[in-house]
């Protein structure tokens, strides 16, 4: 069975020697250790997965907490019915937030073009009076 090391792995996913570092504290991975006072990490087919997995849950949004229960979830069979809905769940929650974000979003820019708008107008307004006013 192949194993990776700490800095193949950074590379491979382009993260911080870190990253993976502070993932292993948060219980998403968990390497074995070799050499003297095991210093060295020692990184499973398993733990590549799962660092693959908490990437692309981190490109969706998810907190580490909702990462670690779906990525958990893959320990065990995956044909349960009461994971698939934990599952929807999590998804489900994460898809009011995304879209609260994007209505938010939406106001915030409607409102920088009604201010860019009204700047545009008092500044050609402003333009019309230097002009009229130079024109004898």
């Amino acid at each position: 069975m192949p194993t990776y090391t700490i800095t193949e792995l950074a590379r491979e996913f382009d993260v911080t020697a870190r990253a993976i570092r502070f993932y292993e504290d948060q219980g998403l991975l968990s390497p074995s250790r070799e050499g003297a006072g095991g210093r060295n990490r020692v990184y499973t087919p398993r733990d590549r997965t799962r660092l693959k997995l908490t990437l692309r849950g981190k490109r969706l949004g998810l907190s580490l907490s909702e990462i670690k229960s779906l990525v958990d979830m893959y320990e065990s069979p995956k044909d349960t019915a009461a994971q698939m809905h934990r599952f929807l769940n999590v998804l489900s929650q994460h898809r009011e937030t995304l879209e609260q974000q994007r209505e938010d979003l939406e106001m915030a820019l409607a409102e920088l073009t009604a201010h860019e708008d009204e700047c545009k107008r008092l500044l050609a307004a402003q333009a019309g009076e230097q002009q009229a006013g130079a024109t004898p």
